[in-house]
């Protein structure tokens, strides 16, 4: 959820008002990003507002204006760091994977990601209300296509070769139906069903080995 855009900055970045370069500078933007991860967390969207960011953080509303200059610059860059997670545990699945670790890779990634579903309330928040600008819109979407181009890669390495349109297609069509089940799963407005998440990897492990069967025969 490795393109080359996977890799540019994100489009977010661009909407700070200054660059932290100083610790003290750093630590406040780490400051004004956790309190909205909390506000999202706990109160949902329409508490989201810089007054409360600046109440929440314990800090001046001024000092939130120097880095950012709206509330809707606070969601992308706190929803472009939730993305940046899922690309990082992908490349890291991916780097196992090659290394000969990945024993259970449906396992393996599906609880690596319910566990980032889990963690990221905020996210789930943001994306359950849809409350995505177009440019985070589109970092959603690269990041969906930088995930499936890894599974696509892990795939490729277990099988011994490339698998073509096929495996492009299912990997894809993987990261929509994951994201589907873990977003019903870890949505906020009741306890976490952990037993869906067994069956998401009985339904994966099923249509992988087939997956497989196919792709080793060669049947396009």
């Amino acid at each position: 959820m490795v393109t080359e855009a996977g890799r540019q900055q994100p489009t977010s970045r661009a909407r700070l008002r200054r660059r932290p370069q100083q610790a003290r500078s750093r630590a406040r933007v780490e400051a004004i990003l956790a309190a909205a991860d909390r506000i999202l967390s706990q109160e949902g969207f329409e508490a989201l507002t810089m007054r409360r960011i600046a109440e929440e953080a314990g800090a001046p509303v001024g000092s939130i204006y120097q880095f950012y200059p709206d509330k809707s610059a606070v969601v992308d860059a706190l929803g472009q760091r939730y993305l940046d997670a899922f690309k990082a545990a992908i490349d890291g699945l991916v780097e196992r994977t090659l290394d000969g670790e990945l024993t259970d890779p449906v396992g393996m990634m599906v609880d690596v990601y319910a566990e980032l579903f889990r963690s990221q309330s905020g996210g789930m928040a943001l994306w359950a209300g849809r409350h995505l600008s177009p440019e985070l819109a589109r970092a959603d979407e690269a990041s969906n296509t930088h995930i499936a181009e890894g599974l696509q890669r892990i795939v490729e390495h277990l099988i011994g070769g490339p698998g073509g349109h096929r495996a492009q297609r299912a990997t894809r069509m993987v990261v929509w139906a994951a994201n589907a089940v873990l977003h019903e799963v870890f949505k906020s407005d009741g306890k976490p069903d952990l037993e869906t998440v067994d069956e998401l990897k009985r339904m994966l492990n099923a249509y992988w080995e087939d997956l497989r069967g196919r792709l080793t025969a060669g049947d396009g």
